[in-house]
Parts: C-alpha cells; structure tokens; sequence
C-alpha cells in the first residue's frame, strides 16, 4: 500500500527552534532605514517623552533600579525593529509591565501627556503593526506570561497575553487539548497578539479563527480602563459582543491583557502526506477531492510553488521527500480512529494518483517525520529573507484565480527581483506572495504598489487575509473596505481613543495630509 511504502521515504536531517531560525534569519542583515524616511508620514502632535515621564514610569514599574524600564539605544533598538526589518522606529523607552494594573496605570498616565503608545507583543508582525512609527513608547507584554488556569473538563485555557503560543500548545497538550491556532512564529509570538492581529495559521481549516476561538479578553482601553470581558463558556448571549472589538483591532482600541479560549480536544490519530503535482489546476482538484474524500478528518491543506520550497531546503539545508515538481500540497487528517483515518486518506492518494492528479507522494504518522515536513512550509518565510530584502503580500483570492497573481507579479517585476513565490493555505484560499530582491528600492516598490491591491480587489479578495493591516497596509485598506464601514471605524476609535495614542499611524487610512493617527 502507498502508505507503507510512503514511511519508508522520510529522511530528514535535522530540525530546528523556530526562535534560532528567527535569530539566524535576521541577524547580520543592515539595519532598515527610518520608516519616516521611506514612506510619507509625519509625526502627530504627540508630546514628546521627558526625564520625568521616565521617572513616572518607573515609579509604576518597581522604582529607580527596575529593569523594567529600558532606556539605552542598546535595549530599545530590537523593540524598534520588526521582524522583517522593513519599517523601524526611534522610541526612546520600553515598558514591561507584569500585570493588568500596571497596564492601566502607564496608560492613564500616558493618556493625560498625550504620549503616543506602542503595544507589543512577539514583534513577528509582518506589516509593520508592532513597532513605532516615530518615538512613540513602546509597551511590551513580554513579562506578562502567567498560564492561570487549564481547565481540561471545559476545554479551556486561562492566560496572560504574553504566553508564547508554542509554552501554550505544549502545557495545554499535556492535558489531552490542542491550541485552535497553530503558526510557524509560534516559537516567538504571543497569544495576545495572535489575537490582536485575529492570526489565521495552519488549523484554521479545522477549527475557524479566533472569534470563535476566543471565549473572553481583558482589555485596557487608552484611558487606562480595564473592560473584563471574560468569560468561560462558549454560550455567553449577554449582550453586545464586546470582546471582538479587540480581536484584529491590532492595538488600536486597547491592549489585551488576559484571555480565555476554548481548545479542542487533541486528536489520537494524526497523518501527514506531501504530495508533488503538475500544475496549480491539479492543486484546486485534488483539494476537492480532500474536501469530498477526507471530509471531517481533514485539518490542513497547504500549497506550495517549486521555488518557495526550492528556498527552504537551499537555506535551511533540509531535503524534500519526494522529487521535483512545480506544485506541492501538504495535506494533514486528524481523528480518532487510526484505521479509519489511514484508509480514508490510503484510498484518497491512490484515486488521485489514478486520475493523474497527484505525482508522487509520501505519508507519515510518526510524530518526528510529521514534524520535519511541516518544517518544509514553516520555514519557508524565513528562507526568503536570506535573498536580502523581501515584500510580502497576505492576501485572500477566489481558488479559481489564486496562483494568477504569482505569474502576474513575476511578469510585472521581472529581473529586478531574485524570486516571485507563492505558497498558503489552499484550504482557506490565503496566499503568500513574496517578491525578494537584494534590497529595498522604490522602483521595484513602485511596480508592486498598489498593483497587487488593485488586482486582488477586482478579483473581489481581501488585501490581508490574517497577517492584519498595520503600518504597512493601511493606504489601502479602501480596496477591501467601503466607506461608509471605513467612518464606523473611525467613529469607534475616536470612542475608546479619544487622544488617538494607541498604536498611532496603524490600521485606519490616513484622513488628512498630516497623516497624524
């Protein structure tokens, strides 16, 4: 049977943290120029920070000798640069408050300087959302990382919001529960802002996003008000839904602080198949075919094009399963029965095989095996990096068009970038476009601005599908949102943030010239 032969085909080499990929990834890379001097923006009338702020603050934060309050260009330069280094901003102190008090009290106090506040929390965003755009002060919820309470009976997970998701899949795993959400920063990112930024991931097939996910958030709202939203129960119709405002608001109607979410049970029987195919037509119908054929055992369905994973095995040194081929589908079951689930995915591979649709493949039930082919999808985003400077663009399009872009945009910037690649979640019609080049230049930018934007929205998609709209997407937000939905907005955000302090410069269009929030 092809699943037998298939666990004989595995032969990885090694494996890595994805915290080292992320070090290795971005260290000896230059440092990215000031976000204010390659993209128009100006500064709003923010006050700017004194001695005396820096005093309050660490009379919030422990008093003179905290180290809490970071404040030297060594400390605060990480904090002022985001993962891909593409925008950087010059805040001049870090705050790591530890509980949901200290939030309110830093913003209350802020608030009443009009001092503008940069939420953070693993600073892997991908479009400029977790850093300062100017010198606004950064608050990180590093510290905040207290697990409360698992509780396995409800299938629920109490914590703070600077959990790293990857400590949160490990201890909710030890009691027999898997996280909805599952991402390749997982090493590094955390809960709160996988929430913030409402983070789709590799499940999402499966379990849907955080709004339905997340049970409960604590917020702190600019003002310093703590809005307890909690709740531990999936049935809770008290009234407006409060807590998704906060869920994609991207910090930019309050910071969470504390959340409940429901987590599943973990399935005892899980697979895992790479698959090599043809053309991208062979990727839509052999989806189809998971969808009618694996129907509620299938968790996840990837795609990814020759050259993305031509990267990772180049950069990371890792080899491919199977030969290749211009198209790769990586396909995972979850159940509960490991005889049914292999049968059902068994005669899935070989009635695709049969109709010409799948080329090759390999399947693994080992936990270890299963780990190093995920590792060929993760770590694609970090390989394309080594290139020098890389554009990437999170988008939603129809399964009919979704791979015309890649060929659009490798046409458009021809020999001016080093790979055009296109890899995502087939199952949720998400995917990542990269164009990286030996670095940034505003030709190539020029060809790629608003083009990309323009061409998903005539296809109707969305110009981020889960990595959020930040710094670097905000000017075209209009091309997946109206505006009449654009004015509530911005009536929202004038409601909890009056002053506008909270993550400034992100998410809503600029209104006017001066682009001041």
């Amino acid at each position: 049977m092809l699943l037998r032969y298939a666990l004989q085909r595995i032969h990885f080499q090694r494996t890595f943290p994805s915290t080292v990929l992320r070090s290795f990834a971005t260290s000896h890379r230059e440092v990215p120029a000031l976000t204010c001097d390659r993209y128009p923006v100006q500064r709003g009338s923010y006050a700017e920070l004194t001695d005396d702020d820096v005093a309050i603050f660490r009379g919030i934060l422990g008093g003179a000798g905290t180290s809490r309050v970071l404040t030297t260009e060594d400390e605060v330069q990480n904090y002022n640069i985001d993962y891909l280094r593409s925008v950087r901003g010059f805040g001049r102190v870090v705050l790591k408050p530890k509980t949901t008090v200290e939030v309110a009290e830093l913003m209350r106090y802020c608030n009443e300087r009009r001092l503008a506040v940069c939420p953070q929390g693993g600073n892997t965003g991908l479009v400029g959302g977790s850093v300062p755009v100017f010198d606004e002060v950064v608050l990180s919820l590093q510290l905040m990382d207290t697990i409360e309470r698992i509780d396995e009976y409800a299938g629920i997970v109490v914590c703070q919001a600077g959990c790293v998701l990857a400590t949160l899949e490990e201890q909710v795993g030890a009691r027999g529960l898997v996280m909805p959400l599952d991402l390749g920063a997982k090493g590094s990112c955390h809960i709160g802002g996988n929430v913030s930024t409402n983070a789709g991931g590799l499940r999402l097939v499966r379990y849907g996003n955080l709004h339905g996910s997340v049970l409960g958030v604590e917020a702190v709202t600019a003002e310093g008000r703590v809005l307890d939203l909690m709740s531990n129960f999936k049935k809770d119709n008290t009234g407006y839904h409060l807590k998704h405002l906060f869920i994609g608001s991207e910090g930019t109607l309050g910071i969470i602080t504390r959340l409940s979410m429901f987590c599943p049970t973990a399935s005892r029987s899980v697979n895992v198949a790479f698959l090599g195919l043809n053309s991208y037509d062979d990727v839509k119908r052999t989806f189809l075919a998971a969808k009618r054929g694996l129907g509620e055992v299938l968790s996840s369905c990837e795609m990814i094009d020759a050259p993305s994973l031509d990267s990772c095995t180049r950069f990371h040194k890792l080899k491919s399963p199977i030969e290749k081929y211009p198209f790769y589908m990586l396909i995972e079951t979850s159940g509960s029965d490991a005889g049914h689930d292999e049968e059902k995915l068994t005669r899935f591979l070989e009635q695709t095989m049969e109709q010409g649709l799948v080329q090759d493949g390999t399947v693994t039930n080992d936990s270890t095996k299963m780990k190093n082919i995920w590792m060929l999808r993760e770590q694609i985003a970090d390989s394309l990096l080594s290139d020098g400077y890389c554009f990437k663009y999170d988008i939603s399009l129809p399964l009919d068009q979704f791979y015309d872009i890649v060929l659009a945009v490798r046409e458009r910037v021809g020999d001016l970038a080093i790979n055009v690649t296109g890899y995502g979640h087939v199952g949720d019609s998400n995917l990542h476009l990269n164009v990286s080049c030996a670095r940034f230049t505003p030709e190539i930018y020029a060809l790629l601005e608003p083009f990309v934007y323009e061409y998903t929205s005539k296809l109707r998609g969305s110009v981020s599908a889960e990595h959020g709209i930040g710094f670097l997407k905000r000017k075209y937000l209009h091309y997946s949102k109206q505006s009449e939905p654009l004015k509530l907005m911005r009536q929202m955000k004038q409601l909890l943030d009056p002053n506008g302090i909270l993550n400034p410069y992100k998410v809503l269009p600029p209104e006017s010239p001066d682009q001041s929030r």
